[in-house]
């Protein structure tokens, strides 16, 4: 994989996202087919979502931006009112406390329904909004499609005109040669990407092609502030930075303040900020945990911007390579990913090699391999901060060349085989869990 392939995919996977990505991408395919209506003055009075089953539990307990309000109905219903779908990932930053009002009146009134896809797709939603014309009693219907990635629009339909009728795969495109050559979930072993690629090429590359990375961590750090300075969710960022127990986190550790900062980040983010996070991989949280510890550590550090970026690059690649592998969106949490992502960046900043920080990736997945995903909401913080706390602890032994031994359950000798294994495991053998957990809060 070459140079510039490597950088095109860390620009397709890291961008800003303004709320919590499931209930995201709803509100953005409900704004893409309000779209279709509302530009032939229809107005729109229904809107019904179908939603794949990781769609639907990541999105019925996490904060809406702007709203004090949780929940995929209000999401829908704020597509409908004030999304803007050229915005992406940020569909709702135009929201304004009319449309709000007018998206709260479509709940209270019934115009929205959420239903379980028959689907066996992990990342799908299907929005069908019905309308009338101005001084006309005949409806009209626009379809509109979102799959395999929370921002890929694939169909779109008004009445019987389809306007756009695309697979996925095409419509999330990397140039690899001119507009040839298409990346996708599972395309990690066709473009010869693994961890010693993506050592070699965060270490060598030329800083000014990478440094575009930096925005990301700036980005999640005035999140992380946002989440500092408000009373968010658990308050888990401002709880630990306010610890003075110096028996559980010390007074000024660098892990005390990391942990503190990214807590913090997911704190504002799952409840509601209307500050964007950089994603990473389509989860605002995996790209909080790829980037604030990291930055973190280097401010603590007084580390010099290439240096920070080079350190931000291990951390996001190493993310988006076992995200490649794992899915969008799996029964195992994000944190583990992106995480191990943050212990290979902390490695670069303590002078560590790439023996070293293949040590940490296999001692991270020893380790929280196991921590599962039980839908987005404010207790995502908790995981995180438990995410980060790992990640230290993996660093540190790897970097005193302590490693788990490929004698240890699912590791393997082959850093690149025991993520294989991990991915195996959250994408193949943990989906009975996955519907367990859906059953679970469904029924609760």
């Amino acid at each position: 994989m070459t140079n510039a392939q490597i950088i095109a995919l860390l620009k397709k996977e890291i961008k800003p996202a303004l709320g919590c990505t499931e209930p995201i991408a709803v509100a953005l395919c409900v704004s893409r087919a309000s779209e279709e209506l509302k530009k032939n003055n229809i107005n729109v009075e229904t809107v019904q979502v179908e939603l794949s089953a990781n769609i639907l539990k990541n999105g019925m307990g996490v904060g809406i931006p702007g709203t004090n309000m949780v929940g995929l109905d209000i999401a829908s219903a704020l597509g409908a009112t004030c999304g803007k779908s050229k915005y992406r990932l940020e569909v709702l930053k135009d929201l304004t406390s009319n449309e709000l009002l007018q998206a709260k009146k479509m709940v209270k009134e019934n115009k929205i329904t959420v239903k379980l896809s028959n689907t066996n797709l992990k990342l799908y939603v299907k929005a069908i909004v019905r309308g009338r014309e101005k001084n006309s009693d005949k409806y009209h219907e626009a379809i509109s499609i979102v799959q395999d990635n929370h921002d890929s629009i694939i169909y779109v339909s008004l009445d019987d005109q389809v306007i756009v009728d695309k697979a996925s795969k095409v419509m999330d495109e990397i140039s690899i040669q001119g507009d040839a050559g298409v990346a996708t979930s599972s395309a990690n072993e066709h473009l010869n990407l693994d961890i010693k690629r993506i050592y070699d090429f965060a270490v060598s590359v030329e800083y000014n092609d990478i440094a575009f990375i930096l925005e990301s961590g700036e980005m999640n750090m005035a999140l992380s502030d946002d989440g500092m300075s408000h009373n968010y969710g658990l308050n888990i960022g401002r709880t630990i930075a306010a610890s003075q127990n110096d028996c559980v986190y010390g007074k000024d550790t660098f892990l005390k303040y990391a942990m503190s900062k990214t807590a913090a980040a997911s704190d504002a983010r799952m409840s509601g900020s209307r500050l964007p996070a950089m994603s990473n991989s389509g989860s605002g949280n995996q790209g909080i945990c790829a980037t604030v510890p990291v930055m973190a550590v280097a401010e603590k550090m007084k580390a010099d911007k290439e240096k920070l970026a080079r350190a931000l690059v291990l951390s996001n690649l190493t993310a988006i390579y076992i995200k490649g592998y794992l899915g969008k969106l799996s029964a195992l949490c994000g944190c583990v990913v992106a995480s191990t992502g943050s212990a290979c960046g902390l490695i670069y900043l303590r002078g560590g090699g790439y023996e070293n920080m293949t040590a940490a990736i296999k001692n991270m997945i020893g380790n929280i391999s196991g921590i599962v995903c039980d839908g987005a909401k404010a207790g995502c913080a908790l995981k995180v901060a438990a995410g980060v706390s790992t990640a230290f602890q993996s660093a540190c032994l790897a970097i005193d060349n302590i490693c788990i031994s490929s004698n240890d359950g699912i590791i393997d000798e082959d850093v690149d085989k025991t993520i294989k294994n991990l991915a195996l495991i959250g994408s193949k053998g943990m989906e009975t869990v996955d519907k367990m957990i859906l059953n679970i809060m469904i029924n609760k």
